[in-house]
């Protein structure tokens, strides 16, 4: 229970963002920490030691910790942020989902390809269905969610070519196992600095 009684949905830990005032799980913000030269940090593993600063992922929370300068008011010190420092967060949560679907590729739990995944979904292998932005509408639409499983739909082609040792992506999908539940989590922060 928390306070006033009320039942949490969600067990785990919860954390308060320093943009908009709302305690939420702590998979739904990204972490800061300040740096020895007084520079915040990204902590997207949730591993760096000292004191964590959190905001929702989502721009709008993002853009407004840095204008109004929240970071150094909830480190109770002065913050220099990088020039950029917005689009730089988005770059790095987005290289964190390639490079995981990368992993997950190499252990043989991903695939790429319209016919490898089609062939997934026939065969409900697939637990989260990937598919480029910037793909055609068209070819997207003929493949369709996994029952009870996931979607991701705002990573480019490029992107998922990184994840896929080609030059362009546009379908793939992920199986069962530990890296995709990982892949999801990472890729609803990513949502939110690109969709919401």
């Amino acid at each position: 229970m928390s306070r006033g009684g009320a039942k949490r949905d969600q067990d785990g830990p919860e954390r308060k963002c320093i943009a908009t005032g709302e305690v939420s799980p702590k998979e739904g913000l990204i972490r800061f920490v300040v740096g020895p030269d007084s520079q915040i940090v990204p902590d997207l593993a949730g591993k760096l030691p000292g004191r964590g600063v959190y905001v929702s992922s989502n721009k709008g929370a993002l853009e407004s910790a840095v204008s109004k300068s929240l970071f150094s008011r909830a480190a109770r010190q002065k913050i220099t942020l990088a020039d950029g420092f917005v689009e730089m967060v988005e770059n790095l949560i987005s290289r964190r989902v390639v490079d995981l679907i990368s992993l997950a590729r190499k252990s043989g739990g991903a695939v790429s390809g319209y016919e490898k995944v089609k062939d997934w979904l026939l065969k409900e292998e697939a637990r989260v269905l990937i598919q480029a932005e910037d793909g055609s509408a068209r070819g997207k639409s003929k493949l369709s969610t996994p029952y009870g499983g996931s979607y991701i739909g705002w990573l480019s082609a490029d992107e998922l070519g990184m994840a896929f040792g080609r030059q362009t992506v546009i379908h793939a999908a992920l199986g069962a196992g530990g890296l995709t539940e990982r892949v999801v989590e990472e890729a609803q922060r990513l949502k939110g600095l690109r969709v919401g």
